[in-house]
Formats: structure tokens, C-alpha cells, sequence
């Protein structure tokens, strides 16, 4: 399974008018494409950061649809107001422990630098060291673990029932992502918190 995530850094004000377009307009759009299984869209209403990833059946699929999502890419950019950065992704590894209800869901995702060389190791320990333990964080629902293994770079998103459980679980995911980090050789390069809007990316479990 791939996937191709399309950050939007736009305009706070428009962040609730590119919900409605992406949910109306571009999921209907991308999930008619051949090989595309699912749609997921992270905001920031605060900073108006937006991610609207897609999954894929296989990166040949993927990239064939890269033309088409062009236009796509380029309407969505001029609804939410900003500039767009796209990145393709393995789906190394996902696990949900429940589905995401109405109760204003969150996502935490951490982006991290690697030895390419070491990518395996790095998804062995997620698996094994890892997962155990998210499934035990308050208000946990899912993680995902998106590799690219060429560059080395990672992206792990958890997501929680709401925000108050994200918090309640902050301290504890913070002492795990340092553990994660010395024992894979790591360095995160970012992190940032997000309501989770759309949440149909429908990847099947890999655990």
C-alpha cells in the first residue's frame, strides 16, 4: 500500500470552506481513480495547514494518477488560499484499535530523518516496541506509519478520540518518541497537531 499526502499551508479563514470542497468535490473525484482506496484530511484551523492524503493499491497506480490530480491539487490550493507540497509515501505500517466517532477526533504526526539503510530495523522496532505500547495511551484510536525509504524520512500519525485525550497522552507519547528515536537512530524534524476531519483512508490493518 502507498500514499500520496498534499500539504496545503493556507489560509486559517478558509479552512472550513476547503472541508466542505475536499469532502464534496475531491474525494468523489480521487476515489473514482483506478487504484485509489481511501481519503484522509488533517487542519490546523489556527495556522490553516492542511494535509489531504490518498491511499493507493500500489505505487504504479499512484503514480499513474499523478497527472490527473493535478488539477485537483491546484483547485483545492486556490480554495484553502495557499501553496501546496506533495510527498509519496509507503504505508509501512497501520493499526487501529477502534474507529474515530464523532467526537471531534485529533491526530498527532511526527515527521523523522533516518539512515535509509536502517528502514527495516526502524519498522521492526515500531511493530514490536511501539504499538504495544500506543494501545495503551488514553483515548488512542489508530497509528499510522508512512516510509520513504530512499530518503530515510518517516511519518507517523496517532490519532486520538479528541483533543483532551491527546493531551491526557501527551507526556507518555513524548517519553515513548524519545525511546523510539535512540533505538532506531533517528532525528525528528517536525511535529505538529491537527483535527482530523475526513477519516476514510480505509487501509487495511498490516498487524
Amino acid at each position: 500500500m502507498h500514499a500520496r499526502s498534499t500539504t496545503v499551508h493556507g489560509n486559517p479563514a478558509a479552512v472550513e470552506v476547503g472541508i466542505a470542497y475536499v469532502s464534496e468535490a475531491v474525494m468523489p473525484t480521487v476515489l473514482d481513480m483506478d487504484g485509489c482506496i481511501g481519503l484522509s484530511m488533517l487542519v490546523d484551523r489556527d495556522s490553516g495547514r492542511t494535509i489531504i492524503t490518498s491511499s493507493w493499491a500500489d505505487a504504479e497506480l499512484m503514480h499513474q494518477s499523478a497527472l490527473n490530480m493535478k488539477d485537483v491539487r491546484r483547485r483545492t490550493a486556490e480554495i484553502l488560499c495557499g501553496t501546496t507540497e506533495v510527498e509519496e509515501w509507503e504505508i509501512a505500517v497501520l493499526h487501529r484499535q477502534c474507529l474515530t466517532g464523532h467526537t471531534h477526533p485529533c491526530t498527532r504526526v511526527v515527521w523523522t530523518d533516518g539512515d535509509p539503510a536502517g528502514m527495516d530495523h526502524l519498522i521492526d522496532t515500531f511493530r514490536m516496541t511501539l504499538l504495544p505500547a500506543l494501545d495503551e495511551l488514553p483515548g488512542f484510536c489508530s497509528v499510522s506509519l508512512m516510509v520513504d525509504r530512499e530518503a530515510g524520512r518517516c511519518a507517523t500519525a496517532v490519532s486520538y478520540e479528541n483533543r483532551a485525550s491527546m493531551e491526557a497522552a501527551g507526556g507518555r507519547a513524548r517519553v515513548l518518541r524519545k525511546e523510539f528515536l535512540q533505538a532506531t537512530a533517528s532525528t525528528m524534524i517536525g511535529a505538529a497537531s491537527f483535527d482530523l476531519v475526513l477519516a476514510h483512508l480505509r487501509v487495511p490493518e498490516t498487524v
